[in-house]
């Protein structure tokens, strides 16, 4: 390794660890403020969280938020007209993963185990083992139906081994063969995770 090259994996290092003690500090807030915030969660840096009203917002365990989504606790839009606004518990239940960009609605309760596609709208509770897509977000399928279409799938596709770090040259030029025509699989990620060797930081 390069002098160059060390000194910028300091600075990368460096950085990622800045990140994660900003992360932690914004979790430890949500916290003090009332936030029912579960453990194992990944709720990226963009994921705005309604600040005047997190304490009426509870994410159990094991959820996972895409990029930029909104959960919103309280509607102000006819404030002007009825000097009243509306406030809302939002309940996430454990295991749910939300697609990137959703917004979620107050006075929604989201079941356990439910897959939230990107770019929905919640704006209505919805049952738990369930994946539900849309705007408004509506049950496409169960749980079930979903993971079993998928192990289907994997069995019949290229997969490819986790890893912490980037792809090699050579597995990123597979990975774009492969997907060329149809999807691949990336396979271990979440044991990986549950090893302590993921890349995806999570609450305490």
């Amino acid at each position: 390794m390069s002098l160059l090259d060390f000194a910028l994996d300091i600075v990368r290092r460096v950085r990622a660890r800045l990140a994660q003690v900003r992360r932690e500090r914004r979790w430890e807030h949500l916290r003090a403020q009332g936030m029912n915030l579960g453990a194992n969660v990944w709720l990226p840096d963009s994921t705005w969280i309604d600040p005047d009203y997190c304490h009426l917002i509870t994410i159990g365990d094991h959820c996972g938020f895409g990029g930029e989504c909104l959960i919103l606790a309280h509607d102000a839009q006819m404030d002007e007209f009825l000097d009243a606004g509306r406030i809302g518990r939002v309940v996430i239940h454990e295991s749910c993963h939300i697609g990137a960009r959703t917004v979620i609605l107050p006075g929604v309760e989201i079941g356990p185990r439910t897959i939230v596609g990107a770019n929905s709208t919640v704006s209505r509770s919805l049952p738990p083992d369930s994946v539900c897509v849309g705007s408004p977000a509506k049950v496409v399928c169960t749980l079930d139906e979903y993971l079993s279409r998928h192990r289907k799938r994997i069995d019949e596709s290229a997969t490819f081994p986790y890893e912490k770090t980037a792809p090699s040259p050579e597995l990123r030029e597979q990975m774009v063969a492969a997907t060329r025509n149809r999807d691949a699989y990336v396979v271990g990620g979440r044991s990986a995770e549950l090893r302590g060797e993921g890349g995806t930081p999570r609450t305490p």
